[in-house]
């Protein structure tokens, strides 16, 4: 029994701290929809470039064809390809559409920036993260690519997300997601893979700082599931490198310049990113942080370059666009956590206008593709007549793709014999066709043919046409009209003889 003068402890709520976190809210999904909403807009109007007209004419194929297509060229991309097969039987083949999934991924990128830097931060930082990436020219660039990088951003930010909770709360279905998204990442892109080392290094960070050994085993564990899934498409991929980035140089130090200005898609935006993404280490409450970001950003660039060093480059920017929601999350948080706070909002505000010129430009019809298929596509579509052949300049200018260009844009209807090609793309299981050994011998009875090359300063309609394909034509047909539109020489042949 207590005494008249005992007292009852009663336990009294503690003040809320100052400062302390707020619920993170929908701040996920706002950054989300944003991106979405920039990068969709007018994501139609830049014209296919070559690599996306790839996209279209693998994804185009059936199923059976792409995947026989695969066993020779582009197997790194198939997962994608898959997708955007699904995608354009169920939505069509517009430029627009074709882009659309990738807008989608950037999105979901989006929403992944802004809670990692709620998991390494706080809710200042993870708002300007997500008004950062959404406004990002690059994001916008590869938002409206139909090609796999934005898929990749998407994969590696699940990764690096999936990764941080596995290690705040070791759990085996978070090992597991891990797993997937390593896996994921590697099918996408096999260069993607190198988000793996600094990965590495922050577990093995972590383990130092609180020995805890089975962490480090189950990201071992995950890790290498995930790698087991992708050893088939790199031993598949080896044996296609050859024929895909042969064209790739082998770096320099001073290149490592160029490629930080093309990782931003903006000079300027690039320069303001690297003067404010060391500022957190600078900031003793994100230090430890600020340096895991700043080793999955730097640690992947650092060794491509390495690599590249060997007989094969992958030394190009794309290939690491992954480790820019690292180098944003890094810029946010400087941002941030500048003093005043109004002096971080007005920074961030000026670093997005820097990007504002790039983002214009990014909407025009010339931003990807520098000559105008669809003007080509229009001269050849108006002149047309059944029977016509047709002669994309091809040899050593087959990459540049000329022939699926204006595949693209003719309308339905129109479509000449493509003169020179013994065995189609499709039929070769290739993203090629095979040419004519003997030129002449394929010309036949064709009365006219449409001949469109790319415009050089020679200003010669035959220019960069393979040898034997040009005698062939000068011996048969006379040029009855050229018709130039930006970047192609469009020439209507006919028959002399």
């Amino acid at each position: 029994m207590p005494t008249a003068t005992q007292t009852t402890a009663v336990p009294v709520p503690a003040p809320a701290r100052r400062g302390a976190r707020r619920p993170a809210g929908p701040d996920w999904l706002w950054a989300a929809l944003l991106t979405l909403a920039v990068t969709a807009f007018r994501g139609g109007t830049p014209q296919l470039w070559r690599d996306e007209l790839a996209s279209w004419n693998a994804a185009s194929r059936d199923t059976g064809g792409l995947l026989a297509m695969l066993g020779h060229v582009d197997a790194v991309s198939g997962l994608y390809y898959l997708l955007l097969h699904g995608w354009v039987s169920l939505f069509g083949d517009s430029a627009a559409v074709l882009r659309l999934p990738s807008a989608l991924a950037m999105a979901g990128s989006a929403a992944l920036v802004v809670q990692t830097a709620r998991t390494l931060f706080d809710r200042r930082t993870a708002v300007f993260a997500g008004l950062l990436f959404a406004l990002l020219p690059v994001v916008t660039r590869y938002g409206t690519e139909a090609r796999s990088y934005a898929f990749v951003v998407l994969a590696v930010s699940a990764a690096t997300w999936l990764l941080l909770r596995a290690l705040a709360r070791p759990r085996p279905a978070r090992w597991a997601a891990y797993a997937v998204a390593v896996a994921l990442a590697g099918l996408l892109h096999m260069v993607a893979l190198l988000f793996l080392l600094p990965h590495l290094l922050i577990v093995a960070l972590r383990w130092w700082g609180d020995r805890r050994g089975r962490t480090a085993l189950s990201f071992a564990a995950a890790a290498g599931a995930g790698l087991l899934v992708v050893i088939p498409l790199v031993l598949l991929g080896r044996q296609q490198v050859g024929r895909q980035i042969n064209w790739i140089k082998t770096p320099r130090l001073r290149d490592l310049a160029g490629l930080w200005d093309n990782l931003f898609a903006s000079p300027l935006v690039a320069l303001g990113i690297a003067a404010v993404a060391l500022l957190p280490l600078a900031w003793s409450r994100g230090r430890r942080p600020a340096v895991e970001l700043l080793l999955l950003g730097a640690v992947p660039v650092a060794a491509v370059y390495v690599v590249s060093q060997g007989s094969t480059s992958y030394f190009i920017d794309r290939y690491v666009l992954f480790t820019v929601p690292a180098w944003t999350l890094l810029a946010a948080a400087g941002l941030a956590a500048l003093k005043p706070r109004a002096a971080g909002t007005a920074a961030l505000a000026g670093l997005i206008l820097l990007g504002v010129p790039d983002q214009r430009h990014l909407r025009t019809e010339q931003a990807k593709e520098t000559s105008d298929g669809r003007a080509a596509a229009r001269v050849i579509a108006q002149g047309y007549r059944p029977g016509d052949g047709f002669v994309p300049v091809r040899g050593e200018d087959r990459v540049y793709m000329v022939d699926y260009q204006i595949e693209y844009y003719l309308p339905d209807g129109v479509r000449p014999r493509d003169v020179f090609a013994a065995r189609s793309a499709r039929q070769r299981d290739d993203l090629f066709p095979q040419e004519c050994p003997v030129a002449e011998q394929c010309l036949g009875d064709t009365a006219r043919i449409w001949l469109v090359t790319r415009a050089t300063s020679k200003r010669d309609p035959y220019d960069r046409l393979p040898a034997d394909q040009t005698r062939a034509l000068k011996a048969h047909y006379r040029i009855a009209s050229t018709t130039d539109v930006r970047g192609l020489h469009v020439s209507l042949l006919e028959r002399t003889r």
